[in-house]
Protein backbone atom coordinates (compact mmCIF):
# COMPACT_ATOMS: atom_id res chain seq x y z
CA UNK A 1 0.00 0.00 0.00
CA UNK A 2 2.97 2.11 0.70
CA UNK A 3 4.48 1.92 -2.23
CA UNK A 4 1.16 2.60 -4.55
CA UNK A 5 0.77 5.96 -2.45
CA UNK A 6 4.82 6.53 -3.20
CA UNK A 7 4.24 5.87 -7.11
CA UNK A 8 1.10 8.41 -6.94
CA UNK A 9 2.86 10.45 -4.85
CA UNK A 10 5.74 10.87 -7.50
CA UNK A 11 3.36 10.86 -10.82
CA UNK A 12 1.55 13.63 -9.17
CA UNK A 13 4.66 15.64 -8.40
CA UNK A 14 5.94 15.31 -12.18
CA UNK A 15 2.75 15.94 -13.67
CA UNK A 16 2.66 19.37 -11.05
CA UNK A 17 6.18 20.55 -12.43
CA UNK A 18 5.21 19.32 -16.15
CA UNK A 19 2.54 21.74 -15.95
CA UNK A 20 4.59 24.26 -13.98
CA UNK A 21 7.15 24.27 -16.98
CA UNK A 22 4.42 24.34 -19.39
CA UNK A 23 2.77 27.44 -17.60
CA UNK A 24 5.80 29.56 -16.91
CA UNK A 25 6.96 28.85 -20.47
CA UNK A 26 3.08 30.45 -21.94
CA UNK A 27 3.77 33.05 -19.45
CA UNK A 28 7.30 33.80 -21.36
CA UNK A 29 5.79 33.73 -24.82
CA UNK A 30 3.00 35.90 -24.22
CA UNK A 31 5.15 38.63 -22.19
CA UNK A 32 7.40 38.82 -25.61
CA UNK A 33 4.26 38.54 -27.85
CA UNK A 34 2.54 41.83 -25.83
CA UNK A 35 6.27 43.05 -25.88
CA UNK A 36 6.68 42.38 -29.71
CA UNK A 37 3.02 44.26 -30.40
CA UNK A 38 4.27 47.28 -28.31
CA UNK A 39 7.27 47.84 -30.08
CA UNK A 40 5.71 47.52 -33.59
CA UNK A 41 2.82 50.02 -32.18
CA UNK A 42 6.04 52.41 -31.85
CA UNK A 43 8.13 51.88 -34.95
CA UNK A 44 4.79 52.28 -37.03
CA UNK A 45 4.19 55.45 -35.25
CA UNK A 46 7.79 56.53 -35.75
CA UNK A 47 7.60 55.72 -39.61
CA UNK A 48 3.92 57.58 -39.60
CA UNK A 49 5.77 60.62 -38.34
CA UNK A 50 8.88 60.21 -40.67
CA UNK A 51 6.36 59.93 -43.76
CA UNK A 52 4.48 63.03 -42.59
CA UNK A 53 7.87 65.45 -42.13
CA UNK A 54 9.91 63.57 -44.81
CA UNK A 55 7.49 62.90 -47.25
CA UNK A 56 8.11 58.96 -47.62
CA UNK A 57 8.50 56.12 -46.11
CA UNK A 58 12.12 55.39 -45.42
CA UNK A 59 13.78 52.79 -48.09
CA UNK A 60 15.82 50.20 -48.01
CA UNK A 61 16.75 47.63 -45.24
CA UNK A 62 16.20 47.34 -42.19
CA UNK A 63 19.16 48.78 -40.67
CA UNK A 64 18.67 51.71 -43.73
CA UNK A 65 15.31 52.54 -41.81
CA UNK A 66 16.94 52.33 -38.78
CA UNK A 67 19.68 54.99 -39.67
CA UNK A 68 16.43 56.98 -41.70
CA UNK A 69 14.72 57.27 -38.27
CA UNK A 70 18.21 58.14 -36.30
CA UNK A 71 18.39 61.12 -38.27
CA UNK A 72 20.36 59.34 -41.90
CA UNK A 73 17.85 61.15 -44.19
CA UNK A 74 17.51 64.36 -46.34
CA UNK A 75 16.13 66.42 -43.36
CA UNK A 76 18.72 65.14 -40.73
CA UNK A 77 15.69 64.54 -38.66
CA UNK A 78 15.45 62.20 -35.70
CA UNK A 79 12.46 59.86 -35.02
CA UNK A 80 12.78 57.99 -31.72
CA UNK A 81 11.37 54.74 -31.35
CA UNK A 82 11.40 52.14 -28.38
CA UNK A 83 14.83 51.32 -26.06
CA UNK A 84 18.28 51.09 -27.47
CA UNK A 85 18.53 47.51 -26.88
CA UNK A 86 15.72 46.99 -29.57
CA UNK A 87 18.69 47.11 -32.05
CA UNK A 88 21.28 44.48 -32.94
CA UNK A 89 25.16 45.35 -33.06
CA UNK A 90 24.11 45.85 -37.09
CA UNK A 91 21.81 48.54 -36.00
CA UNK A 92 18.95 46.53 -37.36
CA UNK A 93 15.15 46.48 -35.51
CA UNK A 94 14.85 43.11 -33.78
CA UNK A 95 12.21 41.35 -32.00
CA UNK A 96 12.30 40.37 -28.55
CA UNK A 97 13.75 37.19 -29.23
CA UNK A 98 16.46 38.74 -30.91
CA UNK A 99 16.20 38.07 -34.25
CA UNK A 100 16.08 41.37 -36.94
CA UNK A 101 12.75 42.27 -38.22
CA UNK A 102 12.02 42.30 -41.33
CA UNK A 103 10.07 45.32 -42.53
CA UNK A 104 8.35 45.48 -45.98
CA UNK A 105 6.22 48.58 -47.34
CA UNK A 106 3.94 48.77 -50.25
CA UNK A 107 2.37 51.77 -51.32
CA UNK A 108 1.05 53.39 -47.84
CA UNK A 109 1.28 50.32 -45.57
CA UNK A 110 4.13 48.53 -43.45
CA UNK A 111 4.23 45.19 -42.72
CA UNK A 112 6.61 43.78 -40.05
CA UNK A 113 7.41 40.28 -39.54
CA UNK A 114 9.50 38.45 -36.56
CA UNK A 115 10.97 34.98 -36.72
CA UNK A 116 8.84 34.42 -33.35
CA UNK A 117 10.53 32.71 -30.69
CA UNK A 118 12.49 29.30 -32.87
CA UNK A 119 13.94 32.44 -34.60
CA UNK A 120 13.37 31.18 -38.03
CA UNK A 121 11.47 32.89 -41.19
CA UNK A 122 9.04 30.13 -41.45
CA UNK A 123 7.46 29.38 -45.01
CA UNK A 124 3.61 29.41 -44.99
CA UNK A 125 3.67 25.83 -45.26
CA UNK A 126 5.81 24.90 -42.45
CA UNK A 127 3.52 22.80 -39.76
CA UNK A 128 5.24 24.79 -36.83
CA UNK A 129 5.01 28.00 -38.29
CA UNK A 130 5.54 30.71 -35.22
CA UNK A 131 6.16 34.22 -37.47
CA UNK A 132 4.66 37.03 -36.29
CA UNK A 133 2.86 39.64 -38.53
CA UNK A 134 2.09 43.17 -38.07
CA UNK A 135 0.54 45.83 -40.65
CA UNK A 136 -0.46 49.11 -40.53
Amino acid sequence: MKRILLIIGVVTLLVGIGWAVQSINTIRVNARTSQFNEDVDNLFIALQQYKERVGSYPVGSNMDVAKALQGNNSKNLIILVGRKKDLNSKGEFVDPWGTALRIYFAGEGVMVRSAGPNKRFDDSTAQNQDDYYRSN
